[in-house]
């Protein structure tokens, strides 16, 4: 059987210090400076806040965190796809690097924690039947930063490195909290939240998708309509750190939201 998420225990873990990886600049909710990922501290013990910078960390278990402050969600990763066509943007590491643009290390249902952390609300995932109904909820803004080669630090809206087929341009849809589901295991009690199995960062709609879009896009292979703009994409192995940044104070959907523009990070 299945049921709406609830706030997970993770909720509660909140709060191990972890500060390398952030900008000192307080003007702008996008970290400003990008280290390599794998050089960012990670503290052994939940609890600990870090006072410069005032950032948390969700779990010990996951590279996860959040800027209570700010509102946002740092969740690390690395380039596992740059060809072909895609389902996903990005997925729980170990489940759909084959569709996918970014693997996380993290599992989908410990994001779902962090950005309701920080006030977001799950709106619902897409259905199908009777008829088709987009997937709902905050609006939530993606940005990748990486390291590269040369050591320049780099940032860009995730939709940059998504093509569209049609129009082989970049992908101007955004992405919003539609927050997946849980479900049962009648015979064992056990449950699962059905994001975990890959369906994070979507680009095709699937009712276990944990951010999805809010229009058609088909899941089937010969309709897939958008695949990794190859040209932008860093080496395969690239770590990569995702910002997740909640448009909490559009109150509408998407789709019926008032416009409202996606914070402009400083140039580092």
């Amino acid at each position: 059987m299945l049921d709406r998420p609830r706030p997970w225990a993770a909720v509660a873990w909140i709060l191990c210090a972890s500060s390398a990886f952030l900008a000192r600049a307080a003007e702008t909710p996008i970290p400003t400076e990008s280290p390599t990922p794998a050089a960012t501290p990670t503290p052994a013990t939940a609890g600990a806040k870090d006072e410069a910078s005032g950032i948390v960390r969700m779990t010990k278990d996951y590279d996860l965190w959040i800027d209570p402050q700010r509102k946002l969600v740092i969740v690390d990763g690395q380039v596992c796809l740059r060809e072909g066509q895609l389902e996903m943007f990005a997925c729980p590491k170990g489940s759909k690097e084959h569709e996918s643009i970014v693997s996380v290390n993290c599992k989908a249902q410990f994001v779902h924690a962090a950005l309701e952390a920080i006030g977001a609300q799950a709106g619902k995932p897409v259905s199908f039947d009777p008829s088709y109904r987009p997937a709902t909820g905050p609006i939530i803004d993606v940005y990748v930063l990486w390291q590269d080669e040369a050591g320049k630090k780099n940032r860009v809206r995730a939709q940059e490195w998504i093509k569209e087929l049609k129009s082989d341009k970049a992908m101007t849809h955004p992405w919003v909290f539609a927050g997946s589901a849980v479900w049962t295991d009648e015979t064992t009690g056990q449950r699962y939240y059905q994001a975990d199995g890959g369906d994070f960062i979507c680009v095709s709609n699937f009712p276990t998708a944990m951010l999805d879009l809010p229009v058609a896009s088909s899941q089937a292979n010969e309709s897939l309509s958008f695949a990794a703009w190859t040209e932008r994409i860093p080496p395969l192995g690239t770590k990569v750190r995702l910002v997740l940044i909640p448009q909490l104070e559009t109150k509408k959907a998407a789709g019926k939201a008032e416009k409202q523009e996606p914070p402009k990070p400083a140039v580092p």
